[in-house]
């Protein structure tokens, strides 16, 4: 049997370790910024590989291109 390790965040925890609200969380799932999952009619689970990718991908203080 193949063991399955997704682990799951709720919208707070993702809000929580993101520093935004629960809105802008749902607005990055909707724009594919974050994969979530529906567990039922109204729970949504956020993937924390998806909210590492998102952190990972938005460095800060890096040069800009051309600047001398």
């Amino acid at each position: 049997m193949a063991t399955i390790n997704h682990q799951l965040v709720s919208l707070a925890d993702a809000a929580d370790a993101l520093a935004v609200s629960t809105r802008t969380v749902r607005r990055y799932i909707a724009d594919g910024q974050l994969d979530a999952v529906r567990l039922g009619r109204r729970t949504l689970r956020i993937r924390v590989e998806s909210i590492d990718r998102f952190v990972t991908a938005r460095p800060v203080g890096r040069p800009r291109r051309g600047a001398a």
